[in-house]
This record gives C-alpha cells, sequence and structure tokens, in this order.
C-alpha cells in the first residue's frame, strides 16, 4: 500500500504493538465492570483514528475500505468490543465518502466534521424493524423551514456516552407527493434526545450501545442529508452505509475469531497431557480443532477483502481486472458476506474453546470473553434469517407471486 498524506495507511502503523498492548490490557476490565472504552478511544482519537476513512481533501487520511477493513480486524484482536464501537464512526465517515464521491454534496459536511473530531454514531436501529435502513418507526413532522421534528426510540446506538453527532433516520408521512418518505440527517446532542443507562449485555459490553429516545429532536434544514422513498433502492448514502457496515461489522468479528486461534495455539503449545505428558498441540483431535478454526477465518477474511476491493473499484470509478460490479446483487452480496461470516466466527471461536479445556470456562480467561462478544453478531444485520428471505425473493419473488 502506499502511504497517505497523512502518513503510512498499514495497519501496524496506524495501530502499532505498542498500542495494540495497552488496549488488550483494558479491555477485560472493559468487560467486567461493563466500562466504555473511554482512555482506548482516547488512544484512539491521538492517532488519528476519527479521520481514517476521511477523504484528504476533506483533512483525512482517506484509507480505502479495504484498508479499513484490515485495520479494525487488527484492533479487534486487542478489544473486539472497542472496535465494534469505533466501527460506528468508521461506518458513518466512510459512508459519507461514498455517497460524496457519487455526487451527494451534503455528505462532505460529515468529512468535514469528522476531520475536525466530531465522533459519529448511528441512530438507525429500531426495535422489531426488519426493514431497517429501508423503513422506519420514528417520526420526521416537518417544521415549515426545511427542518423536521423528530421523534422515535433507536436501540444499540453505539458510542452513546460520548458521540457527538447522530445519524438518524425517520418517516416523513404522505410527502409533498403524498408518498411517505425517509428522511436522513445528523443531529447534535440537547433538548429532544435522552440516552438511557441500560446497556448491560452477555457480550460486547464496552460498547455502551443504549437506547436514544427522541422527542422532537430538532432537524435543521441544513442537516439534512438525504430524503429516499421507503424500501430497497440504489440511493448513494443509504447504499454506502448499508455496504460499509456489512463489511466493517464483518471484519471486526473475523478479527476476533483471529485472535481466539492465536490464543488457542498458545494454550495448544504451553498445555501438556498428565497422562502422556504430550503437549495439546501434539493431540490429533485438538490439532484438527484449531486447523478448523483457522479454516473458518481464512475463508472469512477472503470473502471480506473480495468484496471490499470491489467496493473500492465502484467507489472510485477505476474497475480493475479482478473488480465485479455486482449491480442488482450488491445488497444481496454485503448481507451474505456479514451472515456467513458471522457463523464462521462462531465455529471458530467455539473450536477454540473446545480445544482449550475447562479452563476456559473461567471469566478470567480471554477465550470466555471472545465467546461471549462473538454471539452479538447474531443480533447484527443481516442475520440467517433476512439473509435467506432476501436469496428466496431473489430467486422466487413474492410468496404467492404469480410466476
Amino acid at each position: 500500500m502506499n502511504d497517505s498524506p497523512a502518513g503510512s495507511r498499514l495497519p501496524t502503523d496506524i495501530l502499532p504493538d505498542s498500542l495494540l498492548e495497552k488496549i488488550r490490557e483494558r479491555a477485560p476490565d472493559y468487560d467486567r465492570e461493563n466500562r466504555f472504552f473511554t482512555e482506548t478511544l482516547e488512544d484512539l482519537k491521538r492517532h488519528g483514528y476519527l479521520q481514517l476513512a476521511v477523504p484528504a481533501e476533506c483533512g483525512g487520511r482517506g484509507l480505502s475500505l479495504l484498508e479499513l477493513t484490515r485495520v479494525q480486524r487488527r484492533l479487534a484482536t486487542a478489544d473486539a468490543a472497542a472496535a465494534l464501537g469505533s466501527n460506528m464512526h468508521l461506518i458513518v465517515t466512510a459512508a459519507a465518502a461514498f455517497a460524496y464521491s457519487q455526487g451527494l454534496e451534503s455528505a462532505r459536511s460529515i468529512l468535514e466534521e469528522a476531520a475536525a473530531g466530531e465522533l459519529f454514531a448511528f441512530g438507525i436501529s429500531e426495535g422489531g424493524n426488519d426493514l431497517m435502513l429501508f423503513d422506519s418507526f420514528s417520526s420526521a413532522a416537518p417544521t415549515g423551514d426545511g427542518g423536521y421534528a423528530v421523534s422515535g426510540r433507536k436501540i444499540f446506538t453505539s458510542l452513546a456516552p460520548v458521540w457527538t453527532r447522530l445519524v438518524i433516520h425517520a418517516k416523513e408521512q404522505g410527502g409533498a407527493d403524498g408518498e411517505d418518505r425517509l428522511v436522513f440527517g445528523v443531529l447534535e446532542r440537547g433538548d429532544g434526545i435522552e440516552t438511557l443507562d441500560d446497556w448491560d449485555t452477555h457480550g460486547m459490553r464496552a460498547t455502551q450501545s443504549c437506547t436514544t429516545i427522541l422527542d422532537n429532536a430538532q432537524l435543521q434544514k441544513d442537516r439534512v442529508l438525504a430524503t429516499t422513498i421507503v424500501g430497497p433502492d440504489h440511493d448513494p448514502l443509504r447504499f454506502g452505509i448499508f455496504g460499509t457496515f456489512e463489511l466493517l461489522i464483518a471484519a471486526v468479528y473475523c478479527g476476533l475469531a483471529e485472535r481466539a486461534v492465536q490464543v488457542a495455539q498458545d494454550i495448544a503449545l504451553s498445555r501438556r497431557s498428565a497422562t502422556t505428558g504430550l503437549a495439546a498441540a501434539d493431540n490429533p483431535h485438538l490439532r484438527w480443532r484449531i486447523a478448523e478454526a483457522l479454516n473458518q477465518v481464512d475463508g472469512a477474511v477472503l470473502q471480506i477483502e473480495k468484496l471490499a476491493a470491489d467496493f473500492d473499484a465502484l467507489q472510485s470509478g477505476e474497475a480493475g481486472p479482478a473488480s465485479v460490479d455486482h449491480g442488482a446483487r450488491w445488497y444481496l452480496q454485503f448481507s451474505g458476506v456479514k451472515a456467513r461470516v458471522t457463523e464462521a466466527v462462531i465455529r471458530a471461536v467455539d473450536e477454540c474453546v473446545r480445544a482449550s479445556g475447562g479452563r476456559h470456562f473461567s471469566r478470567d480467561s480471554e477465550l470466555e470473553r471472545l465467546s461471549r462478544d462473538a454471539r452479538a453478531a447474531i443480533y447484527q444485520p443481516s442475520n440467517e434469517e433476512s439473509l435467506h428471505a432476501s436469496y428466496a425473493m431473489s430467486l422466487f419473488g413474492d410468496i404467492g407471486s404469480d410466476r
């Protein structure tokens, strides 16, 4: 890779070993105390992490999505929850960079503010809203000056204690053309926004992805990013959010699994049978389990890297001989990679746990924490149910439709 104007783009230089070790040392305490990763986030800020996805012309480091997936995999090997939390800001900025490259001028404000140090989060997820980006239970009531009063309940708002900008979507009932429209925009902390202290979960505890209540929160005219139809389309902002979300989420969990394999390898090399005196690494059954874990991880990495490279080619408009424009199948491909990586990561981590002995059922084991954190991926889109519904739709159309 070439160096960016702001310095090296290599994951090992963005996250040097010394910083990674500090982050790894803090992770157990954040998890045990159910506490936000404050100190780690400050270290990441000092290393320019908030500017990684911002194009150089807007004051950032201009990493491609492929490069971002590699950096986030590396961070996840030290603290998967911190990687998942910081992921939300990177997704917002990477999606804005894509939308801006496709001509959405309003996205530039996100990039410039991120370059200046603002911290972005998502207010998109809503309980029971299976359509996610393509519909909303939240309401956007026009205020008459081009802005909206937004009300609703957003869940899984990562970075809840510290975000300074929140990207939200809400539905305007019967807009100017009589059709419902989705409004995307940016809110700042202030009146009409309440963050609940309700994050006490099985895993990924340090993200502190608390519920956000919007009660006539004022979305100003100049903070409206886009309005779209209800339902799928190729609006550049929504497309950018969907693609960067799926691939960067997959990258975090992949990095988690890479760490699990490393931990299991170290355990197998140091653990010996009291009966035979042989290292666990010489036990054919345990060797098979850890080898299978690495097999699953390698497959996940290849899928992420291929689709991220295709996305980068689409964004730049500079398709190479190996890049593919997936056309109408982009959303399927994004969903498929994330869902398949989720299952591969859980399989890999479980194999590592099984190979490492009962000692690692204890809460002071890193493998025990990785096992819990891995399962958070089940609850983040796209899951197996939505994936198979989408693939079936592509094959057969709506249930009961004329064919």
